[in-house]
């Protein structure tokens, strides 16, 4: 068991342990408890109805928040030709020529988001054991694999706070929603936005209750219970 300083169990003190917090009360909470020194990620945790294990069943999507992540994104495109330069122009951190796919094949991921377009990607799929270690490997399914007149568009939204989610073995989401710095209405924003996105995700196939509870909390602080059904609800302004 985890043994906990302190501080830590004066903050958890904060917290009531028989209570639903609705989200506002909640991000007030989650910045109260934060319990480092530096600027902590905020996280959201959400257990569905969904059984990993069938097919009909996969959670996994992308939420785009609308005050970003509280950090820079570095991006990274695949590309060539006319995608490259379109890549170039949307300032992407880096086009990868060849000679940047060997250094990734060699372990280098000093990236934080990768893009590809249909092309190029026979090239990237060999670096799937280093991508793919590191959930770097673009996707169609997560809107990383996309149309070079796309480029500009996708590496926008990268740097906005893009956030991947997919199901656990134990049928959880798991993401990321700010910073401690962030003020409360950011933090809520950027709840709602990837709530709506998670509801969206819902497959067919779940039957019954899909959001079924959630807490939040900051890194290394104590996690609070949401209150579900306000926190199901949650639509973006």
């Amino acid at each position: 068991m985890a043994q906990h300083g302190k501080r830590y169990i004066e903050l958890a003190k904060l917290v009531d342990p028989e209570k639903a917090y609705t989200p506002q009360e909640a991000v007030v909470l989650v910045r109260k408890t934060s319990n480092t020194k530096f600027d902590a990620s905020v996280e959201i945790h959400l257990r569905t109805g969904a059984n990993p294990k069938h097919a009909d069943q996969q959670v996994r999507g992308v939420a785009l928040l609308p005050h970003g992540l509280g950090k820079t994104v570095r991006v990274l495109v695949f590309a060539q030709g006319d995608a490259a330069r379109r890549a170039t122009e949307a300032d992407a951190d880096f086009v990868a020529d060849d000679d940047m796919i060997k250094k990734i094949e060699e372990g280098w991921t000093e990236f934080d988001v990768a893009i590809a377009t249909p092309d190029v990607m026979a090239k990237v799929g060999r670096l799937g054991r280093v991508l793919g270690r590191k959930g770097l490997m673009p996707n169609p399914r997560s809107g990383t694999v996309v149309r070079p007149e796309d480029i500009a568009k996708a590496v926008g939204d990268a740097r906005k706070g893009r956030v991947e989610f997919r199901l656990d073995r134990t049928g959880v989401l798991h993401g990321l929603v700010g910073k401690i710095s962030f003020d409360e209405d950011k933090l809520v924003d950027n709840l709602a936005t990837f709530v709506d996105a998670v509801n969206q995700a819902k497959p067919t196939g779940v039957k019954g209750s899909y959001l079924r509870s959630a807490s939040m909390a900051s890194a290394m602080g104590p996690g609070i219970k949401l209150d579900m059904p306000s926190t199901a609800s949650l639509r973006p302004r």
